[in-house]
């Protein structure tokens, strides 16, 4: 018996990481939530198509991660669209890639192998540039002295100054619930790129100025020649880091 002689039992949250774990323990799961990972909305059939399952069987996942948080949906008419829930949730997604083991997948064309080639080289992950080309851009930002890192990733008053002159406003730690530096773990070479707030307007500061081209239906970016002249003059970047490698680099241990 309790004290004052009632029955009357203590109720405490707790982190339920089993139950993320779980909703992120089914193949096609994840590949829905990759394919969020373009920042996009889209539909019920459309993922079912890119999980290569029933729409049947796409709607019990999403369903699942809908109910689980880390999926958000919208209804128009009829059509149901879904997207990740947030940034936090798509850079919980990269890092997770980033920490998981590798596992062999068949390449069977030259379209796939050169689609592959791409998507290592550079892509969207939610907001921001990932893989090799957002790896280069925040090394090259932090060996110019607009990065520092110091407990975390930091922007440092040089950078605020650089982010000013390309026509960035460093206004974005106003924004709500967003950090204004965040790092991801990039599994294309298991090392960290740029997000948070100011990944988030680079990268719609490159797609504005045209420097990077997002292909339809896919995370993948291109950089155009303005963007690789724009990388160069601005950042310095090599030409390996502006072009997909024919052999997509090593993952770093």
């Amino acid at each position: 018996m309790s004290r004052g002689g009632a029955d009357q039992e203590s109720v405490v949250e707790t982190p339920d990481v089993a139950a993320l774990a779980q909703l992120l323990a089914d193949r096609t799961r994840v590949a829905i939530c990759m394919a969020l990972l373009d920042g996009g909305t889209w539909t019920a059939s459309e993922l079912a198509e890119y999980a290569a399952v029933a729409p049947s069987t796409a709607t019990e996942h999403l369903n699942l991660l809908v109910s689980g948080g880390l999926l958000a949906e919208q209804r128009r008419g009829r059509r149901r669209y879904v997207r990740l829930a947030g940034p936090d949730t798509a850079e919980t997604l990269e890092n997770l890639a980033g920490l998981a083991p590798y596992r062999q997948v068949p390449v069977r064309s030259l379209a796939e192998a050169n689609h592959r080639r791409a998507l290592h080289h550079a892509r969207t992950c939610y907001d921001h540039i990932a893989g090799a080309l957002g790896v280069a851009i925040t090394d090259a930002m932090t060996e110019r002295g607009l990065l520092a890192r110091d407990y975390g990733l930091v922007l440092t008053c040089a950078g605020a100054r650089w982010l000013t002159a390309l026509g960035i406003p460093d206004t974005v730690p106003s924004a709500a619930h967003r950090a204004h530096v965040r790092t991801c773990l990039d599994w294309t070479v298991r090392r960290r790129h740029l997000s948070g707030a100011v990944g988030a307007a680079l990268y719609r500061h490159a797609v504005d100025r045209e420097w990077i081209v997002k292909a339809p239906a896919t995370r993948i970016l291109t950089v155009t020649d303005a963007g690789r002249a724009a990388f160069r003059d601005h950042l310095a970047l090599p030409d390996e880091a502006l072009f997909p490698s024919l052999t997509p680099a090593a993952p770093r241990p």
